[in-house]
């Protein structure tokens, strides 16, 4: 895969997850107050991957390095962690919205 067409997809994929890291901060932000204090930390967190995002993607927009191997390497690490705490969010909204 040539590096533009490599930067142009590692876009892409960020973006997509800045938009679902967005749309959990959404859900919870309608938490009644107490449950939002709750999830104080992990809203903090939230906001610091949504910055990370824009920055990797201001990055993969303006200079795109013809060695991506190191940040193919980032990229795609970041990238499963953001799967893993997008998902325990979304699992600890649900159990909100169920009544736990």
């Amino acid at each position: 895969m040539k590096a533009k067409d490599y930067c142009r997809s590692a876009e892409i994929e960020l973006t997509t997850w800045k938009a679902k890291l967005y749309d959990v901060i959404r859900k919870i932000d309608k938490l009644p107050t107490g449950d939002k204090q709750r999830m104080l930390g992990g809203v903090e967190d939230l906001h610091m991957l949504v910055a990370e995002l824009e920055d990797r993607i201001d990055q993969l927009r303006i200079a795109c390095p013809t060695d991506w191997k190191p940040e193919k390497e980032t990229i795609g690490g970041r990238i499963e962690d953001l799967g893993d705490r997008v998902g325990a969010i979304e699992k600890e909204l649900f159990d909100y919205n169920i009544g736990g």
